[in-house]
């Protein structure tokens, strides 16, 4: 069952790059005699020309966190297979690679500025400040919940933690061979991909537990120290080298899960529970089918923090604007099929399974039962599973960490070039991780929870909303231009329409005067503020953009 569910929806996901994206290509007008902003203005440190594949690594492994995993395996659990597929597949060709690839384009052609800037342009200087206001608090939770995950991962697999840290070692061995001693890129990736797959191997066999009381609190530490560094370093030196040579982990688990089920391993064993293809319309943690199903599974289908990505990192390195359909499009529809993997890994491992454990762990071992096809060891496979998930963690990490960096300066004008005001505004975005991520947190009921999950539901609708904000910038700049908007708007509205009222049932929820519900009351008014400031920059009868420029 979970072979014909990949590949039919692989089938769609294919015809949705082919035909939609072409679509969209004419819509935004790609072109590619225009020069991009990293060709007009390099410096070095952040516009920097990348090489396509290059930069379809760093992309995909930005946007491709936990959140196509971790969304996924809770909503495919709760609710079933059906509605988890249905909107995964249908998100993300019609509203997240829209939102994606239209923010991208949108950056390009106001030389790569953040969409929070151009909402200054297109909307008012009060929108840019609310929206930078909104992005940096949905890019502060992606810090949070990635923390948490990625120190737990490592406590309960030291071998994961151990092949992290060769892995990020080669990564800076490669960008400076590549970027500073002119190696050829093709050479180096010959012999770096193997060394990444020996890395693997080797950190299971010499796995390093922290010798602490408390190793989650080291790893808490240590991840937050990374992200300061990795945020201060120049891009050659370990973002694009990193999500390069990651995406090929990332590649690696999609090619052998596909291939893992081609060859039958997506028979759910015998004695497992199946999963329904429809398990219920209201779940007790989650609550009723809409709105959580869209919120629940943010990355995946829809994904705001991706237009940050976009508009932040990859437009700064975009080469030529006919890479941009398939970086971000395709980036987006890629990430739907990870999300498939993780609903199939739920139907391999069993509803009953799946509700005990933590979903990085139920894919780990999905992704075992897939590479056992191959011949491989299931430990082998569950070890490479929970790797990539690190991989995910820490490549969405340090690049929210810089993006949150960038919006700092942005918010309150702070001069890039200068390390102190770089480091400052790095330290300000990691202060609240720092805090949050050693909280004791509860849900509702008051049950102790893990960080990750209470914050989860909450930085789904956060950034489902962010997503919704990004196309409703990008649908000003369109009609502003005088351009067909209707591909943008329709799909803004309906995540708009979605993320709003998930805001106002989880203040119901959680009460205003609690960190949860209170943080959703915050945003609720921040997004209604842009909307409004929006609607009246849409309706009013403006003079067109030249004449106000």
């Amino acid at each position: 069952m979970v072979a014909a569910i990949v590949f039919s929806s692989l089938l769609i996901l294919a015809l949705g790059y082919a035909v939609y994206g072409r679509y969209l290509s004419r819509r935004l007008g790609v072109d590619p005699a225009r020069p991009t902003p990293a060709h007009a203005n390099p410096d070095r440190r952040d516009y920097v020309p990348a090489r396509a594949p290059v930069l379809f690594g760093h992309h995909f492994s930005s946007i491709a966190g936990a959140g196509p995993i971790v969304g996924p395996v809770i909503a495919a659990t709760a609710f079933g297979w059906l509605p988890a597929v249905l909107w995964i597949v249908l998100g993300a060709v019609f509203v997240g690679g829209v939102q994606d690839f239209s923010a991208l384009m949108a950056s390009i052609r106001h030389r790569a500025r953040s969409v929070a800037d151009i909402a200054r342009q297109h909307i008012s200087p009060l929108a840019h400040r609310l929206f930078l206001l909104f992005v940096w608090f949905a890019l502060v939770y992606v810090i949070v919940v990635f923390v948490d995950l990625t120190s737990s991962t490592f406590v309960s697999d030291p071998g994961v933690a151990s092949s992290s840290l060769i892995y990020v070692g080669l990564a800076v061995v490669f960008g400076l061979l590549v970027y500073r001693r002119g190696a050829p890129l093709g050479v180096a990736t010959l012999v770096f991909v193997p060394l990444i797959f020996l890395g693997i191997w080797l950190g299971q066999q010499w796995p390093v537990p922290l010798p602490l009381t408390d190793p989650k609190l080291g790893w808490d530490v240590a991840l937050l120290l990374y992200c300061l560094v990795a945020s201060v370093l120049p891009v050659w030196a370990l973002l694009q080298p990193r999500d390069y040579l990651s995406s090929f982990l990332l590649f690696g688990a999609l090619a052998g899960s596909v291939v893992g089920l081609a060859l039958g391993g997506g028979r759910t064993p015998a004695g497992v529970e199946p999963l329904p293809a429809l398990a219920t319309f209201s779940d007790a943690s989650l609550g009723l089918l809409f709105p959580a199903m869209f919120i629940t599974i943010a990355c995946g289908a829809c994904s705001g923090f991706h237009a940050i990505v976009a508009s932040g990192t990859t437009a700064k390195q975009l080469s030529s604007e006919n890479h941009a359909r398939p970086v971000a499009y395709g980036g987006m529809l890629l990430e739907g099929v990870l999300a498939l993997v993780a609903v199939g890994t739920v139907v391999l491992i069993g509803a009953q399974a799946a509700r005990g454990q933590a979903p990085t762990f139920v894919f780990a071992q999905g992704m075992g039962h897939l590479l056992g096809a191959l011949g491989i060891p299931a430990s082998l496979g569950t070890h490479f599973g929970a790797l990539a998930i690190s991989t995910f963690l820490l490549t969405t990490l340090d690049t929210c960490t810089r993006l949150a960096r960038y919006v700092l300066e942005e918010l309150f004008s702070l001069q890039r070039s200068l390390l102190s005001t770089t480091v400052l505004a790095t330290l300000a975005s990691l202060a609240l991780p720092a805090v949050l991520t050693q909280m004791t947190m509860h849900l509702p009921d008051g049950t102790p929870a893990p960080v990750w999950r209470v914050i989860w539901p909450i930085f789904g609708a956060t950034n489902q909303l962010l997503g919704a904000l990004a196309m409703l910038v990008v649908t000003v700049w369109l009609r502003n231009e005088g351009r067909r908007h209707a591909f943008v708007a329709f799909p803004m509205l309906f995540m708009f329409g979605v993320t709003m009222v998930a805001l106002g049932q989880l203040v119901l929820r959680y009460g205003v005067f609690t960190l949860i519900g209170g943080i959703a009351a915050g945003l609720f008014v921040l997004a209604v503020i842009l909307a409004v400031e929006a609607g009246r920059r849409v309706f009013a009868a403006v003079a067109p953009l030249a004449e106000r420029a």
